[in-house]
């Protein structure tokens, strides 16, 4: 997108309008073409709205977006994209719909708004694209439909959330807004699992969220601040972000000397607390490496799929089995949960449960004493915790993939690997150390010898 200066920045367009991109007629890797629309006249970084063309997946999407600097902060096309072929198309119409369209006058997608005596489409400070009438009153805002960023001074309301959506992933990450709590989810095909939450104290409840300079602010329906998140720099934040390959919560802030935006607060700042920190059937180690759960007895070369074996759902003791793993736990939480039975039941339940794919079984001692058992229907988020922890995590496989030896000796084997791939990088940092002291010794008697 082109840099124009304050004197040519145009924040508002009037009806009729119409703007036309040509689409390539060959798919190109990596494609992406843009037509400036709109710009604030702020001080760098400011807000852009732009019509663009983007090669996704074999296909070109058309799109209106929104730029805070060069981070995208808003997309028509977040939830649902529009493909066209030829033309990339945005027209305000006479009577006040904002619409994308492509070959043949097909529309895309649209605002909704005719009859409704729209006159202008505007690029606010606050970064909010709206649609006004005459007299400045809204008829249409950007901040109605949130996608995966929270801009400052902007409200969300209980009962919505953000989300974003890996790549190549079937799984996609939310943030709710609850009305005892703001949390993060994964959610998987029917299957819903939290991995972070945030509760104000004394059970109150929320009403609205609003991100703030210096943090993000929780509020009654009294319009009263019940709780903070606060920012852990001086400088003031800019937006709140949902990361789309990480699932992680931000907050960020723009750092002049360095001309970019980084974070002032997140939410999970271990690489193993994440849901998707390894691929299904993986447990993120001590080390933040991934290593498989291996229940396969034959040999068999190391993959980077770590569920090569186990497909599709079965259950019963004629055609699967349950393999205990100690010393391993799971970020995923709100799962279906039974509590104060034996972990031989829990075992069982997810046995004869053909959607359950694993379970997790805790003893820990606390004030209640109460023994709880966590159903799973799919094997992501695990992660290695000290032994002793009272902690059982289960996993369900094929009957006979366990050898002759049952769950003990793929127990063993799966501690044991983890462990060694733990104590191979220990080895490895103490190695290099030793040979960087050596080699500076050998540097320093040199120069002692030279010296005589």
């Amino acid at each position: 997108m082109s840099n124009p200066t304050a004197r040519d920045r145009k924040s508002d367009i009037r009806i009729p309008f119409r703007l036309t991109l040509a689409v390539p007629v060959e798919y190109s890797v990596g494609f992406i073409g843009r037509a400036l629309l709109l710009e604030t006249n702020q001080t760098v970084p400011n807000f852009k709205a732009a019509l663009s063309v983007e090669a996704v997946d074999g296909r070109y999407s058309c799109s209106l977006e929104v730029f805070l600097g060069d981070v995208k902060v808003w997309n028509s096309g977040h939830y649902l994209r529009f493909y066209t072929w030829d033309i990339c198309v945005l027209e305000l119409t006479g009577d006040g719909d904002l619409r994308l369209k492509g070959p043949k006058e097909q529309v895309g997608w649209r605002t909704g708004t005719s009859g409704q005596a729209v006159e202008r489409l505007q690029i606010r400070n606050s970064g909010n694209l709206v649609l006004v009438d005459t007299v400045d009153q809204i008829k249409w805002q950007s901040f109605n439909f949130p996608t995966d960023v929270m801009l400052w001074g902007q409200r969300l309301n209980v009962a919505t959330r953000l989300t974003s959506f890996p790549r190549n992933s079937v799984s996609f990450y939310s943030l709710e807004i609850q009305y005892n709590r703001i949390s993060l989810y994964l959610h998987s095909g029917k299957w819903n699992y939290s991995y972070w939450e945030f509760k104000p104290s004394n059970n109150r409840n929320i009403t609205f969220i609003q991100l703030a300079s210096n943090g993000l602010r929780l509020f009654s329906d009294k319009y009263k601040k019940i709780a903070q998140i606060p920012s852990q720099q001086p400088q003031p934040l800019r937006f709140l972000a949902l990361g789309n390959e990480t699932g992680n919560l931000g907050l960020f802030f723009y750092h002049p000397s360095k001309g970019r935006f980084e974070t002032a607060f997140q939410a999970l700042n271990t690489t193993c607390d994440l849901p998707l920190a390894c691929k299904p059937y993986g447990i993120c180690t001590f080390s933040n490496a991934c290593s498989c759960i291996r229940h396969l007895t034959k040999e068999t070369t190391m993959s980077s799929n770590c569920s090569e074996g186990i497909s599709g759902e079965f259950c019963g003791s004629n055609q699967a089995e349950i393999l205990e793993l100690e010393g391993v736990s799971n970020v995923l939480k709100d799962g279906p949960k039974r509590v104060n039975i034996s972990k031989e039941t829990c075992s069982n339940l997810c046995l004869e449960d053909c959607k359950c794919a694993a379970a997790l079984y805790s003893s820990v001692k606390g004030e209640t004493n109460q023994r709880e058992c966590y159903l799973y229907g799919l094997v992501v988020g695990v992660k290695q915790v000290q032994r002793g922890t009272g902690v059982s995590f289960m996993v369900k496989v094929p009957k006979g993939t366990s050898g002759s030896h049952g769950k003990t000796k793929v127990k063993k084997w799966v501690l044991a690997m983890v462990g060694v791939f733990d104590g191979l990088i220990i080895l490895l940092v103490l190695g290099g150390l030793g040979y960087y002291y050596i080699q500076k010794r050998r540097k320093n008697l040199q120069a002692t010898d030279n010296h005589t």
